[in-house]
């Protein structure tokens, strides 16, 4: 029955759905100050409430007046797509090799990805800058897609390798018989079965590379090359000039991965909850 998988999961207890709703509240204060600073005059952003009345769109009518938002959009845009490609193609791939091909040359190296996922971001800015100066790749789409997709594709992988042990081996066994190449058995018979895990990973994916500002910051210096999230910079400082205008910018960096989150967050659920329903 549809939906029956999500229901047995869902806590029955009054006390915990109040419990959540607290935890939820709480987690939506910096939002909701988010949104209030920036729908109000930069002269009362720091007054000591959450909303002003009335709102004002001055904050958004300065930042789209002082900022390319277009080309620092695409930008975003043709980083996060191209990662999300590469990690959902690569991921897939390995994954299908390691569970239904049983490629057991691929275990060590799947043992050496996992030990990347230990590492903090922070910790490899500066090698992968001193790499893409050396390859020319400053300032150019390759300098943030490629980074992004070898930190995102481990997570990728032990996300989809999970979802692929646990579907039936006797389609793969079928498919063999029936014919199928190994090409044919990826495209027609895994990726099907783990859908929602590929949206999963998909997603996730589009967060991640959508929000990444530290190595953004150090690959695209030049103004036609930066990305959405190096923009609130232009409002922060020692003294944060202008505060209004700054969480305005945020509002906008937030606003697409919402509405991205509200058109799939079925798919995103289904892949969260799969692996936990099953049975």
């Amino acid at each position: 029955m549809p939906g029956s998988g999500l229901r047995r999961v869902m806590p029955r207890h009054p006390g915990v759905f109040l419990f959540l709703l607290l935890l939820l509240g709480l987690w939506m204060v910096p939002i909701a100050y988010m949104l209030g600073v920036a729908f109000r005059p930069s002269a009362q952003a720091f007054d000591p409430t959450i909303f002003e009345w009335p709102p004002t769109l001055q904050n958004f009518a300065l930042v789209l007046h002082d900022n390319h938002l277009l080309v620092n959009f695409a930008n975003s845009v043709v980083v996060t797509g191209g990662t999300v490609v590469i990690v959902v193609a690569a991921a897939s791939m390995f994954a299908y090799g390691l569970t239904a091909l049983r490629l057991r040359w691929l275990n060590p190296v799947y043992a050496i990805l996992l030990t990347t996922m230990m590492v903090p971001i922070t910790t490899m800015v500066l090698p992968f800058a001193i790499m893409l100066k050396q390859l020319g790749w400053i300032n150019d789409y390759r300098g943030l897609i490629l980074p992004y997709a070898a930190l995102g594709i481990p997570f990728a992988i032990v996300i989809l390798k999970a979802f692929m042990e646990d579907s039936p081996r006797d389609l793969f066994e079928a498919a063999m018989i029936d014919g199928c190449t190994p090409w044919q058995m990826y495209l027609r018979v895994a990726l099907p079965m783990v859908r929602p895990a590929v949206a999963f990973v998909a997603i996730w994916q589009i967060i991640v590379s959508w929000n990444e500002f530290f190595l953004a910051l150090i690959v695209m210096t030049d103004p036609a090359r930066k990305t959405l999230t190096l923009v609130p910079m232009k409002y922060s400082g020692l003294y944060m000039a202008n505060p209004g205008a700054l969480f305005a910018v945020l509002v906008l960096i937030a606003l697409p991965l919402i509405v991205v989150y509200v058109v799939v967050q079925r798919h995103f659920v289904a892949g969260l909850l799969a692996g936990a329903v099953k049975g």
